[in-house]
């Protein structure tokens, strides 16, 4: 047994071994102060404060999983399932949630607001989403668009079942929601949050595009356009939907042209909502005067989804669009002709499927022939003047008859000799309700027709007796000319035997 002496003598020997050590660490820190470099003093207690937490601290139990709204330059499929799954799982323990309505819809509709968590379970795993959404600072700055994404976090031990359960799970039920009901959305660039009824992407918008409800009416049934016209498309549209595996057997993207061209009024957007009401596939509305470069058209439209129609309309009102030959001027803008042609059957028009490409124009004699041969535009459908069975069409939606014993046929006898569009005569049916004086009023929108293109004809057939009698007065002159020449030469040859 150690004496009091012995312990008295150990705890002076620790004491003094304590500050000799700590006038060397005194010594040691003075002199490193003024030795060593301040950026390797940082270095080295940065290490050291590496290696104290990771034996220290104590390891976390959960992991957090980032969704991005964009994966690479295509939309990221979890996170779209994830923004239409969300939504139903809403509870009153969330702080803060998003409510609207649309002037169409019955009920009030919640979504999540940023930085807001959202508890889901499955299989008795807890699991947390959270949305976050970064805005940029300089917010006109058209390069650095806003970033979405959601966190999900939950405990590291069912990282596979999360992974290979619970994301296919919620994928599947999105599915399910985005089909139960489905209205036919119309997307438009640079709109920050979406305005559908059904609010399916829970109002946070899908970054370059914003939509609101297809709410158009309009069927095959209720154009009014030639019935031979109507049969090709929806073969065409039938078959192109239904060929996912010939389009990769023959080594084609599985995407669709067509082209659209004709007179004003004739029917081309009433022909794209058809299609869209048809198919249940969504529009994008592009305008390429609001794109700044060829990268932006392909931002633009990598973001575009599966099953939808990309729609360009009046393409010959976009001055790069019209010849790849024509040197532009010089300006800050960069889009070009041959970068939508390479995104239109290069190697980008791979990246998405089941993909309507429509192009609309008044004069298709102005548009580059390289944006409309087969394998970009595979379909060119004239929208023409009103028929009498185009006419028949609209009778019977805006009158609700199919006949009339003398105003049918003397609307359909005018229609053979003057142009009229099918918008204008919708809207002399909409004039009235009684359905006689209704067909009077086209009747006289005919006639004054007929009278104003007369006098135009008289005029034209005058001017062209003028230049056919011009012209044989012409051939005359030259005809004497030459019976003159060959009189002439014939004396001198006969002086000269």
């Amino acid at each position: 047994m150690q004496s009091f002496g012995d312990m008295q003598s150990m705890t002076s020997n620790i004491f003094s071994a304590y500050a000799s050590v700590a006038a060397s660490m005194m010594l040691f820190r003075s002199m490193a102060h003024d030795i060593i470099p301040e950026p390797i003093k940082s270095y080295i207690v940065s290490a050291f404060t590496r290696i104290f937490s990771y034996f220290f601290t104590p390891l976390s139990t959960h992991i957090t999983m980032v969704v991005d709204e964009n994966s690479g330059m295509t939309r990221n499929q979890i996170y779209e399932s994830a923004e239409i799954y969300l939504h139903t799982k809403i509870n009153p323990n969330t702080g803060r949630v998003k409510v609207s309505k649309n002037p169409k819809k019955k009920n009030i509709s919640l979504s999540m607001e940023k930085n807001e968590l959202v508890i889901d379970s499955f299989s008795s795993i807890e699991l947390k989403w959270q949305f976050v959404l970064e805005v940029p600072e300089n917010q006109k700055d058209h390069f650095q668009p806003e970033k979405r994404y959601f966190e999900l976090s939950f405990n590291k031990l069912y990282r596979e079942t999360v992974l290979n359960e619970y994301l296919p799970f919620v994928m599947k039920k999105a599915k399910e929601i985005k089909e139960k009901d489905r209205n036919v959305k119309l997307y438009t660039r640079d709109c920050p949050y979406s305005y559908s009824d059904d609010d399916e992407d829970g109002g946070n918008g899908s970054g370059v595009w914003g939509c609101v409800n297809l709410d158009h009416p309009v069927t095959f049934e209720k154009l009014a356009m030639d019935p031979e016209m109507k049969k090709q498309i929806i073969e065409d549209l039938d078959r192109f939907v239904r060929r996912k595996e010939y389009y990769k057997k023959v080594g084609k993207a599985w995407k669709r042209g067509y082209f659209l061209y004709g007179p004003p009024g004739t029917g081309k957007s009433s022909l794209i909502a058809a299609m869209a009401n048809y198919l249940k596939f969504d529009i994008y509305d592009l305008e390429l005067t609001s794109l700044y470069s060829n990268s932006e058209l392909k931002r633009t439209l990598l973001s575009t989804t599966n099953r939808s129609i990309i729609v360009i309309e009046d393409i010959d009102c976009s001055a790069p669009m019209l010849n790849r030959e024509v040197e532009p001027e010089p300006s800050d803008t960069k889009l070009t002709l041959s970068g939508l042609l390479n995104f239109m059957d290069g190697l980008w028009s791979n990246c998405g499927d089941e993909r309507i490409i429509i192009f609309t124009t008044n004069h298709k004699e102005k548009i580059d022939p390289a944006l409309l041969r087969p394998g970009r535009m595979d379909m060119h459908i004239h929208m023409s003047y009103c028929t009498p069975a185009g006419f028949d069409v609209l009778a019977l939606n805006y009158l609700a008859i199919h006949d009339h014993p003398k105003l049918f046929p003397d609307i359909k006898g005018l229609m053979q000799e003057v142009k009229v569009t099918p918008a204008e005569i919708a809207e002399h049916l909409m004039r009235n309700e009684n359905a006689e004086l209704a067909l009077e009023g086209v009747v006289d929108l005919l006639k004054r027709k007929k009278a104003e293109k007369s006098p135009v004809q008289e005029t034209n057939a005058g001017t062209e007796v003028q230049e056919e009698a011009k012209k044989e007065a012409k051939f005359e002159k030259i005809v004497k000319s030459l019976k003159s020449f060959r009189k002439k030469s014939s004396r001198g040859k006969s002086k000269r035997v």
